[in-house]
């Protein structure tokens, strides 16, 4: 650990990472156990990377906790999911709460039960004062429903008068996504292998540094969230200009 910290140029570091955590289901199909064995045994790569965004002081972190495809998984999975929230929700978020992280959401956080919308909303409120870094969680997600939304608003305030078309540009554009607030994403991390982005922020990360590891999501450890960080210091980023 202290040989890869000594490789991290504290100079460069991301301002916010985004990670796509997949592999869950697989790692506990490897092990002849039941998909949702898999998410439970996922927090400690929640842990290990929110630990490491706070040793290196990284101040925005998105995980893509539940997309909106997710609900078309069988109903099993679904309800396994839906019992995991409702029971350890509460404790994990009291736990994040403790290391002084300051918790927001995005997505279509109506479609899930009104008991974790309740510990949502209370956690967000307790936490809104936090200074470590913040932690976004996108929950029932898409990017591309995000993107609709936003130009459906914009699109009614342009036909009730409170806007005009000459006067829609990014900022503008930008003020109707979920993520209003938050600042472009540096780096894309998706564990498991797969090679995409899963309709995850797109608008967000036109100019993100794109980094995908081999290893299962419930493996993934803070020595592995490094190596992505100390591989996205090695690229040169140009956001669209010549060297």
């Amino acid at each position: 650990m202290k040989k890869l910290l000594e490789k991290i140029d504290y100079n460069n570091i991301p301002h916010h990472v985004a990670i796509i955590m997949d592999g869950n289901g697989r790692w506990a199909e490897k092990r002849g156990e039941m998909r949702t064995f898999g998410h439970k045994k996922a927090i400690q790569s929640v842990r290990d990377t929110i630990n490491g965004c706070k040793e290196l002081g990284i101040p925005y972190i998105t995980l893509y906790v539940f997309s909106s495809e997710n609900w078309k998984r069988p109903k099993q999975e679904i309800d396994n999911l839906m019992y995991l929230f409702h029971t350890n929700l509460k404790v994990y978020l009291e736990e994040i709460h403790e290391k002084n992280v300051k918790i927001i959401t995005i997505g279509e956080i109506e479609r899930f039960s009104e008991m974790i919308q309740r510990e949502l909303s209370f956690f967000m409120k307790k936490t809104k004062n936090n200074t470590s870094c913040t932690l976004v969680l996108a929950l029932s997600y898409s990017a591309r429903e995000e993107i609709l939304r936003a130009t459906k608003k914009i699109a009614k305030k342009v036909c009730d008068g409170f806007l005009s078309i000459k006067d829609i540009d990014y900022s503008v554009f930008r003020s109707h996504l979920y993520t209003e607030k938050l600042p472009d994403v540096d780096l894309i991390i998706r564990t498991s292998g797969e090679q995409r982005i899963s309709n995850f922020l797109l608008f967000q990360s036109a100019y993100a540094e794109l980094y995908f590891t081999n290893i299962l999501w419930p493996d993934f450890r803070k020595e592995d969230f490094f190596e992505a960080i100390i591989n996205y210091q090695k690229r040169k980023r140009r956001f669209g200009n010549v060297e």
